[in-house]
């Protein structure tokens, strides 16, 4: 790879981009402490709480990773009207995210709540509701989507985790209107619902999701992973794949490409966050004007620095540039 092309890419690109993130947005809270004995009322561990943090989650997530890259992000999603939104709305004014997509509803707004002690999570509590959303407020959504093509976009990145937003229909229109605009479609996948996906331009699994979706596993091995990556293109009429494969990088898999891009031998910390940074990486690279490898290698980078980081993490392009100086 052009190194030196793809620093100068970083330095010169992402202010000229513009990337709609869209689909089902969270807010992940965290709580960190020591686990000091077990209780008297149940045989659970109890964890006195030193500190706290919350940050973006899901398509929020993304939506961060391409804002502290530099590229003007907006986001559209559902969100209740309650204190987890404002917190998350919060997040939005600091990173400069125009969030004048958000749709309240009277779900409550997505909010995962982690317990922490050393590096081990203990529990999670999800806050949410994974009904499909249709109706008016599916109407809103996919309006606001059409909207902002007509006011031109570079990228719209769809993110499912499976709680309500990223429906069939929606979904296909999303994909139908993106194409009419000439905009290319990346969809974060974090549920199982690949049909929804038709003629999306790339599709960003793990592994986990696309065992799922075939009649038998297959190893974690390039030729494997490659033929079932073009069983699910031929399936699901996807026109590219992009798998990630934990310590062995990530495979790009099209009718005319393909990539496998290893990673460097390290030692995986937390993999949360993971493919919404390759999501978010990806994006910019295809609204920059990269071609499809490059923006692939530039994205497993970004995954590779976010997977030693205790929870979400948004790689900067400092980071990235470094990364791709390094002998």
């Amino acid at each position: 790879m052009d190194n030196q092309m793809l620093c100068q890419f970083l330095e010169d690109k992402p202010a000229a981009c513009k990337v709609l993130v869209v689909g089902d947005i969270m807010l992940d809270k965290y709580y960190y402490g020591e686990v000091t004995r077990i209780s008297g009322e149940a045989p659970v561990p109890i964890t006195r709480v030193h500190s706290s943090t919350e940050k973006l989650g899901g398509g929020a997530n993304i939506a961060c990773n391409l804002a502290v890259l530099g590229v003007r992000t907006g986001i559209s999603g559902f969100v209740g009207d309650d204190q987890h939104c404002e917190s998350m709305v919060e997040k939005f004014r600091r990173y400069g995210i125009d969030a004048s997509g958000l749709i309240y509803t009277d779900r409550p707004t997505t909010t995962k709540v982690r317990v922490v002690s050393g590096n081990q999570q203990m529990f999670r509590l999800d806050f949410e509701e994974s009904g499909a959303v249709d109706g008016e407020d599916a109407q809103k959504f996919r309006q606001y989507i059409g909207q902002k093509l007509n006011e031109s976009l570079d990228c719209v990145v769809i993110s499912d985790h499976d709680n309500g937003a990223c429906t069939e229909k929606t979904c296909a229109k999303i994909i139908e209107l993106c194409h009419n605009h000439g905009v290319p479609v990346v969809v974060d996948m974090s549920g199982h619902n690949w049909v929804n996906y038709a003629h999306a331009d790339y599709v960003v699994a793990n592994m986990k999701r696309v065992n799922q979706a075939l009649l038998q596993p297959v190893e974690n091995e390039d030729d494997r992973v490659e033929k079932a990556a073009h069983y699910l293109l031929r399936k699901y009429r996807l026109r590219n794949v992009i798998v990630t494969r934990s310590q062995q990088g990530l495979s790009l898999v099209g009718k005319d490409v393909v990539a496998h891009i290893p990673t460097k031998a390290q030692e995986l910390f937390d993999v949360l966050g993971a493919t919404d940074s390759i999501a978010a990486v990806f994006a910019l690279a295809l609204a920059g004007g990269l071609n499809p490898r490059h923006g692939a290698y530039l994205a497993n980078l970004a995954a590779g620095r976010v997977v030693m980081r205790l929870g979400t993490y948004a790689v900067t392009r400092e980071e990235l540039q470094d990364l791709l100086r390094a002998p």
